[in-house]
């Protein structure tokens, strides 16, 4: 009886799968998909309401060396440029038994954060490597997509040098 469940269930899966549409990938150039979370504090985020910003979504982990690795570059640039219509959101991929690990690690920094449980994100597609970022410009356009081609890592250079034209365009 045993295998019996067992292959019913693995058949209602593989038509499950079959039947639900691939999630399309997000498009450089093009509006950003959508994006909301609840952060650790508790408190919301909504990706259309920081419209007129620039906006660096990260998903990391507490037990990736490169995300840790490039969070304190984060925070020294949010911190700099925050004022100027800049911000951060860090998204954890921690399972939920890590929670207080993430929650410890978030104290470090002052953008937001929220775990990958709390946020809908399906836009952005699979995130099957960590860290990937995205950027998003101040019409809520993506400008990288970190999800895709070569692996990408910030330190203070590479943000300079990605963010700082979305901040201050030249006329």
């Amino acid at each position: 009886m045993n295998r019996r469940l067992l292959s019913l269930i693995a058949a209602a899966l593989a038509l499950l799968q079959a039947t639900t549409p691939a999630r399309a990938a997000p498009v450089v150039g093009q509006p950003a998909p959508a994006l909301q979370a609840t952060l650790l504090d508790g408190t919301r985020f909504d990706l259309a309401a920081h419209r007129g910003e620039v906006v660096l979504l990260n998903f990391w982990a507490s037990w990736c060396e490169p995300c840790r690795a490039e969070m304190p570059a984060f925070e020294r640039y949010y911190a700099m440029h925050r004022g100027e219509g800049f911000t951060v959101l860090a998204v954890s991929m921690d399972e939920p038994d890590l929670r207080a690990r993430v929650e410890q690690i978030a104290r470090g920094f002052s953008f937001p954060i929220a775990a990958v449980t709390d946020t809908q994100a399906a836009g952005y597609g699979r995130i099957w490597r960590l860290p990937i970022s995205f950027v998003i410009d101040r019409e809520g356009r993506l400008r990288v997509d970190g999800g895709r081609g070569e692996r990408r890592s910030y330190d203070a250079a590479t943000l300079a040098a990605e963010l700082d034209p979305l901040l201050h365009p030249r006329d």
